[in-house]
């Protein structure tokens, strides 16, 4: 996905999900596996990219990557569960 000037991607040699802005990682949200659900524990945007919204379109990508793997998440970090908080479109994921 590229939007603006972001990138959003997985990588799971990391087992996270990345933004990056021209190229630069700007944030990631970290996962793990268990059976049938992903555990979201953290997520990160570097001091020098917040302010600049790149936290919703990159747990967005997340979820519907999740949903599309059909899989549950477990939203153990703030930001995720706000975010599912704030779109009812992802809560039967939890």
């Amino acid at each position: 996905m590229s939007e603006n000037n972001y990138t959003v991607s997985l990588n799971e040699a990391a087992q996270r999900y990345e933004i990056k802005v021209g190229g630069e990682l700007a944030g990631f949200a970290d996962y793990s596996d268990l059976i049938g659900v992903r555990v979201m524990p953290h997520t990160e945007v570097d001091p020098k990219f917040r302010g600049q919204g790149l936290s919703k379109p990159l747990i967005k990508y997340a979820l519907d990557d999740i949903r599309e793997r059909g899989m549950g998440v477990v939203p153990m970090c703030s930001a995720v569960s706000a975010c599912i908080d704030a779109n009812p479109e992802y809560k039967d994921l939890v």
